[in-house]
């Protein structure tokens, strides 16, 4: 493996630990909270990733001659297609169909993490090629069907079109603050209809429960007792067991405990609703959610009012609420573009998926353009 300019050896890892964590934070360049060494190998460590989980790490690094890592990427052998949220199960039944064998495949992401971020961790424009190139290779040798890198940033997306990858784009809804220096800014900010709809799923939810932040040491066992509890309601109600076990909620209350924001509910002492959120850079990203009681609108306030209250407070410009659902647009949470990346090894695969993908892009940036022009909670200019 080279760049322009030197040759590189290829190392592979199934465990973070093996690189460090001084190595790969090192590298970084943003402040990513799931990008960082603490939160991969909370992961893996708490039993969350694993090859019995179907999520077999296999992370890349690039080193130089005096064997110093120059660049990194998490990577994993995947044996199935759940915990990704960039859909492919069609493609794999078609694959099957047809004789061949989907999986195992590759899978450059984080693990149950819909959050945009680096995928190519290096300080190195042409290191970060070769991370790809790296990446395809590993695939091509081992002979899996496919690469899989998903919420990759956007220039790390074009760049991987230039290389030939198939390139996928879908939407989420994301809160921008405009300078906002309170909720009641951000609501002047929006049509009259919506500011009293918002205000009236407000009132009543605030009048039935008591919202509280807790945040850095403040923090305890009990807190994620509950929010582990939270979480798992919802998971039995619509998906089964959670993906993330309840160790990992303590060690990342350990080990990034000025990340994390807990939004919880109380009826009196007791309670009855909680998120998890977590701080990176200038962005507030919400993650799992819970409820043990049947509230209209406590969804909306905890997860999405309650960040933008929290964001405005502590001059966050962005709320990422995770993914899914255009009824966070009503709530003034508007269209951004998410991207992935697709090396499919069989043409005879990739021809369709690439005629597919070209249409359904197509069809993303005319639904993102219809959402914002037309169904925008926001006054109309003029």
């Amino acid at each position: 493996m080279t760049t322009a300019t030197r040759p590189l050896k290829l190392t592979l890892h199934n465990t973070i630990a093996d690189i460090g964590q001084s190595t790969w934070d090192g590298l970084r360049e943003d402040d990513n909270p799931f990008t960082s060494f603490a939160y991969l190998h909370a992961l893996e460590d708490t039993g969350c990733v694993d090859e019995a989980s179907g999520w077999q790490p296999v992370h890349i690094a690039l080193r130089d001659e005096e064997d110093a890592a120059v660049g990194v990427m998490p990577l994993y052998v995947k044996y199935h297609s759940m915990g990704e949220y960039v859909f492919d199960q069609s493609w794999a039944r078609a694959y099957e169909q047809a004789g061949g064998a989907y999986y195992p495949k590759l899978q450059g992401a984080v693990p149950f993490t819909p959050v945009t971020g680096a995928r190519l961790i290096s300080r190195n424009p042409g290191v970060r090629r070769a991370l790809v190139e790296a990446a395809i290779s590993l695939c091509d040798s081992n002979r899996l069907s496919s690469l899989h890198i998903t919420f990759l940033r956007e220039d790390e997306w074009r760049m991987m079109g230039e290389m030939g990858l198939l390139q996928r784009r879908d939407q989420q809804f994301w809160w921008d603050n405009a300078g906002y220096s309170a909720f009641d800014d951000f609501l002047a900010a929006l049509s009259s209809n919506r500011r009293k709809v918002i205000r009236r799923e407000r009132r009543d939810v605030q009048s039935a429960v008591e919202l509280r932040h807790i945040t850095g040491r403040d923090i305890t066992e009990n807190h994620l007792n509950l929010m582990y509890a939270f979480i798992e309601s919802t998971y039995d109600r619509k998906w089964g067991a959670p993906y993330l076990t309840r160790a990992f909620f303590s060690r990342v209350a350990e080990t990034m405990r000025d990340k994390v924001v807990l939004i919880f509910a109380y009826q009196g002492e007791q309670a009855v609703a909680g998120a998890i959120n977590f701080i990176g850079g200038d962005t507030l990203y919400g993650r799992q959610w819970g409820t043990h009681i049947d509230l209209p609108f406590l969804h909306f306030e905890v997860c999405y009012y309650q960040a933008i209250d929290y964001a405005i407070a502590h001059g966050l410009q962005r709320v990422e609420a995770g993914t899914q659902g255009e009824h966070k647009l009503s709530r003034g949470y508007l269209p951004h573009s998410v991207y992935s990346a697709h090396y499919i090894r069989d043409q005879r695969l990739r021809g369709p998926i690439e005629d597919y993908l070209n249409r359904e892009r197509d069809a993303v940036v005319e639904q993102m353009q219809i959402l914002a022009e037309e169904a925008s909670p926001f006054k109309k200019e003029g």
